[in-house]
């Protein structure tokens, strides 16, 4: 078997299939499981991977390549509430936490916290507890002493930081608990990493990028880093070995019934150097993004065309770096980011609408790519077709794999490697 597998969930269709990606052929599926796609998928090394299952109320956590996953084996079910909002681990895999989100509600109604430890005494521990209700952002810190899930609240704007273990040991019955609180922080938080090296969350907001010290008990605030570029980002990730981090900046997000005129661009900081890199990329729709092993794959969704764009990283702490191929940066990627390829990608027949916001009632795409090559996945929403395009060779044409459901809202994506001893990053994407 490969040691790299593709996780194609079709949430609409409750099916979650693994796919070796070199053969294009299904190892094994899951039935009856609704990926909680807002989630994500969370890496937790060694070819395991966890995810909720809005529909049986429960985190999932797989490993495709030893077992059947279609027989049960493999498939550890841990209860959660549900409807999972956020997923993110500590540093070894072993502890998980879930928020909630709105589900099929308007208003924010649900305060319940699941926190997971995977390896206690007897088998896997749960408990919840009632925070705050309002979709919070959570991550699991690691590495220096007691680790801590760190909420990221909204409206009002607050940090949370409580002992792991301290929601751990919490009674049955959901009681109230609250931990050490910074007030003051933006209401507009939205997009979350954490570096475990140096215990620091990182926070999207509409000023920059917020950098907290979550450390000790107390959450405490550093410098906040501005976007140097119009508008702000979403989608933000961490790549631990790189040491990037990495973000869309999208223009014109509050008026989202005007998306085919939203700007965006490509914001991407070294850690190392401090130095940020921006390019800019189509208009229109981008809903995230992947990072290959030499660069970052961007899908956009526009009436004038949909677009698969690949855009060279570099070498790290290096900011003008010609990339993996060795060419000059193109001309609208001035900033150290040159394009190294551009797909048009086969139009959608229930794509968003002008005039109208682009979730709504819409299908969009998902994409996820290899850490150890240029291959990424993007799928074609509504239409059950999933294409692998190796963005090593721009100009080839890609392979497209028919899926057994139609892949409404795009499906979700994430590609499971079984080389990494631990998770890479530690927020569900």
């Amino acid at each position: 078997m490969s040691s790299e597998l593709l996780l194609v969930a079709d949430q609409h269709a409750g099916t979650v299939h693994f796919l070796d990606p070199g053969a294009g052929a299904e190892v094994s599926r899951l039935d009856h499981v609704v990926l909680a796609e807002h989630a994500g998928v969370l890496g937790l090394g060694g070819g395991r991977c966890a995810f909720v299952d809005d529909g049986g109320g429960a985190v999932l956590v797989v490993d495709p390549f030893r077992h059947g996953a279609a027989a049960g084996d493999g498939v550890q079910r841990i209860p959660v509430a549900i409807p999972g909002e956020h997923l993110a681990c500590d540093p070894t895999g072993r502890y998980l936490a879930v928020t909630t989100g709105l589900g099929a509600a308007w208003e924010p109604w649900s305060d319940l916290l699941t926190v997971i430890d995977r390896d206690a005494d007897g088998g896997p521990r749960s408990r919840r507890i009632r925070t705050r209700a309002g979709e919070p952002g959570v991550v699991v810190t690691g590495g220096r002493g007691e680790p801590r899930v760190v909420l990221r609240h909204r409206e009002p704007g607050a940090i949370e930081s409580l002992p792991f273990h301290a929601v751990l040991e919490q009674g049955v019955h959901c009681p109230p608990l609250r931990g050490e609180i910074l007030d003051g922080f933006p209401a507009d938080g939205h997009g979350d990493a954490y570096d475990p090296a140096t215990g620091t969350l990182y926070v999207a907001t509409g000023r920059g990028l917020e950098q907290v010290d979550v450390n000790g008990p107390e959450p405490r605030t550093r410098e906040v880093l501005p976007w140097i570029a119009p508008g702000r980002a979403y989608f933000l990730r961490f790549d631990p070995e790189r040491r990037l981090l990495v973000a869309v900046l999208r223009e014109g997000g509050g008026n989202p019934r005007e998306w085919t005129s939203w700007t965006n661009r490509l914001w991407v900081h070294d850690l190392g150097s401090g130095h940020t890199r921006i390019a800019p990329l189509n208009d229109g729709l981008i809903f995230r993004f992947a990072l290959t092993a030499t660069g970052v794959a961007v899908a956009s969704v526009h009436p004038d065309g949909d677009r698969l764009t690949v855009l060279d990283l570099g070498v790290a702490g290096v900011p003008d770096s010609p990339g993996a191929t060795g060419g000059a940066a193109e001309p609208d990627s001035p900033a150290g980011l040159p394009v190294r390829g551009r797909w048009d990608l086969p139009a959608m027949d229930h794509a968003p609408r002008p005039g109208h916001e682009p979730w709504d009632d819409a299908d969009r795409r998902a994409i996820a790519a290899s850490p150890s090559s240029e291959l990424v996945a993007v799928t074609r929403g509504g239409h059950g077709e999933l294409h692998l395009v190796d963005t090593a060779a721009p100009g080839t044409t890609w392979r497209t794999i028919r899926m057994e459901g139609p892949l409404r809202d795009g499906g979700h994506l994430a590609w499971i490697s079984d080389s990494t001893d631990g998770p890479r990053d530690t927020v569900g994407r």
